[in-house]
Protein backbone atom coordinates (compact mmCIF):
# COMPACT_ATOMS: atom_id res chain seq x y z
CA UNK A 1 0.00 0.00 0.00
CA UNK A 2 1.05 3.57 -0.59
CA UNK A 3 2.18 5.11 2.41
CA UNK A 4 1.41 8.75 2.06
CA UNK A 5 -2.24 7.07 1.37
CA UNK A 6 -2.74 4.94 4.60
CA UNK A 7 -1.25 8.14 6.48
CA UNK A 8 -4.02 10.53 5.15
CA UNK A 9 -6.83 7.66 5.53
CA UNK A 10 -5.89 7.38 8.90
CA UNK A 11 -6.14 11.00 9.66
CA UNK A 12 -9.37 11.08 8.02
CA UNK A 13 -10.62 7.50 9.79
CA UNK A 14 -9.03 9.24 13.33
CA UNK A 15 -11.03 12.53 13.37
CA UNK A 16 -14.08 10.78 12.49
CA UNK A 17 -13.90 9.08 15.13
CA UNK A 18 -13.06 11.73 17.76
CA UNK A 19 -9.26 11.09 18.54
CA UNK A 20 -7.41 13.69 19.78
CA UNK A 21 -4.50 12.07 18.36
CA UNK A 22 -3.21 9.46 16.33
CA UNK A 23 0.32 7.57 15.78
CA UNK A 24 2.21 6.68 12.71
CA UNK A 25 5.44 5.59 11.15
CA UNK A 26 8.10 8.32 10.43
CA UNK A 27 9.50 9.54 7.09
CA UNK A 28 10.83 12.09 5.73
CA UNK A 29 7.95 12.85 2.93
CA UNK A 30 4.87 12.23 5.16
CA UNK A 31 6.25 14.73 7.78
CA UNK A 32 7.32 17.35 5.11
CA UNK A 33 3.65 16.97 4.26
CA UNK A 34 2.17 16.78 7.95
CA UNK A 35 3.97 20.05 8.45
CA UNK A 36 2.33 21.42 5.54
CA UNK A 37 -1.12 20.34 6.50
CA UNK A 38 0.10 21.91 9.98
CA UNK A 39 0.71 25.10 8.47
CA UNK A 40 -2.13 25.25 6.55
CA UNK A 41 -5.01 24.40 9.52
CA UNK A 42 -5.86 20.88 8.77
CA UNK A 43 -4.33 19.21 11.95
CA UNK A 44 -3.19 20.42 14.88
CA UNK A 45 0.49 19.60 15.54
CA UNK A 46 2.95 16.93 14.71
CA UNK A 47 5.89 15.48 16.36
CA UNK A 48 8.78 13.57 15.95
CA UNK A 49 8.64 10.57 18.44
CA UNK A 50 12.23 8.01 18.86
CA UNK A 51 10.94 4.68 20.49
CA UNK A 52 14.10 2.15 20.81
CA UNK A 53 15.47 2.24 17.12
CA UNK A 54 11.72 3.19 15.44
CA UNK A 55 10.61 6.94 14.92
CA UNK A 56 7.13 7.80 14.87
CA UNK A 57 5.35 10.72 14.05
CA UNK A 58 2.51 11.65 16.57
CA UNK A 59 -0.55 14.01 14.75
CA UNK A 60 -2.67 16.14 17.21
CA UNK A 61 -6.18 16.37 15.24
CA UNK A 62 -7.83 19.42 14.54
CA UNK A 63 -11.67 19.79 15.09
CA UNK A 64 -13.81 22.49 13.52
CA UNK A 65 -14.47 25.48 15.72
CA UNK A 66 -17.54 25.90 18.45
CA UNK A 67 -18.03 22.03 17.65
CA UNK A 68 -16.12 21.28 21.02
CA UNK A 69 -18.61 23.10 23.67
CA UNK A 70 -21.27 21.03 22.13
CA UNK A 71 -20.24 18.17 23.61
CA UNK A 72 -22.32 15.68 25.98
CA UNK A 73 -22.02 13.13 28.04
CA UNK A 74 -20.76 10.51 25.54
CA UNK A 75 -17.33 13.21 24.91
CA UNK A 76 -16.40 13.48 21.54
CA UNK A 77 -18.86 11.81 19.58
CA UNK A 78 -20.26 15.95 18.97
CA UNK A 79 -17.01 17.07 17.69
CA UNK A 80 -16.67 17.82 13.78
CA UNK A 81 -13.74 16.92 12.49
CA UNK A 82 -11.56 19.82 10.06
CA UNK A 83 -11.07 17.26 7.63
CA UNK A 84 -14.18 15.86 5.60
CA UNK A 85 -12.84 14.47 2.52
CA UNK A 86 -9.51 13.64 0.95
CA UNK A 87 -8.87 12.43 -2.58
CA UNK A 88 -5.88 11.03 -3.28
CA UNK A 89 -4.57 12.20 -6.96
CA UNK A 90 -1.01 10.49 -7.36
CA UNK A 91 -0.80 6.45 -6.79
CA UNK A 92 2.28 4.60 -7.20
CA UNK A 93 0.07 3.61 -10.83
CA UNK A 94 0.03 6.24 -12.01
CA UNK A 95 2.21 9.86 -11.04
CA UNK A 96 0.07 13.23 -12.71
CA UNK A 97 2.18 16.03 -12.76
CA UNK A 98 1.59 19.60 -13.58
CA UNK A 99 2.64 23.02 -14.04
CA UNK A 100 2.32 26.19 -12.14
CA UNK A 101 -0.69 27.66 -14.61
CA UNK A 102 -2.85 24.52 -14.85
CA UNK A 103 -3.25 24.63 -10.89
CA UNK A 104 -6.73 25.09 -10.48
CA UNK A 105 -8.66 25.99 -7.17
CA UNK A 106 -10.42 22.89 -5.24
CA UNK A 107 -13.93 23.06 -4.09
CA UNK A 108 -14.22 26.22 -4.87
CA UNK A 109 -11.20 27.54 -2.99
CA UNK A 110 -12.92 25.96 0.08
CA UNK A 111 -10.18 22.73 -0.23
CA UNK A 112 -6.17 23.05 -0.73
CA UNK A 113 -4.34 20.63 -3.16
CA UNK A 114 -1.01 19.60 -2.14
CA UNK A 115 2.12 19.06 -4.56
CA UNK A 116 5.41 17.96 -4.17
CA UNK A 117 8.12 20.39 -6.13
CA UNK A 118 11.61 20.80 -6.43
CA UNK A 119 11.37 23.50 -3.24
CA UNK A 120 9.22 21.47 -1.20
CA UNK A 121 5.58 20.29 0.02
CA UNK A 122 3.45 23.55 -1.43
CA UNK A 123 -0.09 24.02 -1.69
CA UNK A 124 -1.43 25.11 -5.18
CA UNK A 125 -1.80 29.03 -3.80
CA UNK A 126 1.68 28.79 -2.85
CA UNK A 127 3.10 27.36 -6.08
CA UNK A 128 1.43 29.33 -8.35
CA UNK A 129 2.97 32.21 -6.34
CA UNK A 130 6.48 30.95 -6.87
CA UNK A 131 5.65 29.81 -10.54
CA UNK A 132 6.58 26.79 -9.37
CA UNK A 133 4.87 23.34 -10.85
CA UNK A 134 5.46 19.19 -9.60
CA UNK A 135 3.90 16.10 -8.84
CA UNK A 136 -0.08 16.62 -7.06
CA UNK A 137 -0.45 14.22 -4.69
CA UNK A 138 -3.70 15.15 -3.11
CA UNK A 139 -7.09 17.39 -2.54
CA UNK A 140 -8.05 18.13 0.76
CA UNK A 141 -11.47 19.73 2.12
Amino acid sequence: MDPVSNMLTMIKNGGTSGKESITIPFSRLKFSILESMNKNGFIKSVAKKAKGNFSSLEIGLEYAEGARGAEGARGNKSKSPKINEIKIISKPSRRLYTGFKEIKPVKHGHGRVFLSTPKGILTGEEARRQKIGGEILFEIW
